[in-house]
């Protein structure tokens, strides 16, 4: 598979795990990082040069986050932000998802102790330039987790929230809301949060 998003950094063909972990570490901005190649992540100077998107991503994550932190209190499964680093074993890829929920205590790799495995519930908030490779070829790559039961896509630009969820039968289905009356149920979490919610304080709401 090849990643379209993030594009490729540092000009070198090729780094091991070390060695992106140890760039990481350094670096002042975040590093996605997929068999052997590491991509740069979008910024908030990117987001900033289009119209609205950055306060919308970042009141839309407040609200969302501060919901789940509400909900899941007292319980075994909780939220982290997106400085919590991800790593897939399966096919190698590092990355940073917007809210990562983990059931349990997280557990790191032995390489590293700030890169985790096996949340339960990812959600990524979409920007404009990032929106298909969240959708595509990232969400390609987070199937292979095998404690994933949903990732949950939240737009930016419109009242649209995608909640991708693994059935019975082991097959991923799609259920899609697009009204602010609408509620979001997270079935593996046990909870629901009201669009509304998601959305308050952004001119979207209204």
């Amino acid at each position: 598979m090849e990643l379209q998003e993030p594009v490729v950094a540092y000009g070198k063909n090729k780094f091991t795990v070390e060695e992106y972990l140890q760039m990481e570490k350094a670096a002042t901005e975040r590093h996605e990082y997929y068999q052997g190649e590491i991509f740069q992540m979008m910024g908030h100077g990117e987001l900033l040069a289009m119209s609205g998107a950055a306060n919308r991503h970042n009141m839309i994550f407040t609200n969302l986050f501060g919901e789940l932190i509400i909900k899941l209190k007292g319980e075994s499964c909780r939220p982290f932000g997106p400085d919590m680093r991800l790593n897939i074993p399966e096919n190698t890829l590092f990355t940073y998802p917007d809210i990562s929920i983990y059931c349990g205590e997280p557990q790191n790799i032995p390489e590293d102790e700030e890169s985790f495995i096996r949340p339960a519930v990812l959600f990524e908030i979409l920007s404009p330039s990032t929106r298909e490779y969240d959708r595509g070829g990232k969400f390609k790559l987070y199937r292979d987790i095998p404690t994933l039961r949903e990732y949950i896509l939240v737009d930016t630009i419109s009242v649209n929230v995608e909640a991708f969820r693994l059935n019975s039968n082991k097959h991923w289905e799609l259920e899609e809301y697009t009204k602010l009356s609408q509620t979001l149920t997270i079935p593996s979490l046990a909870i629901s949060i009201p669009l509304t919610e998601i959305y308050a304080t952004t001119r979207l709401a209204y």
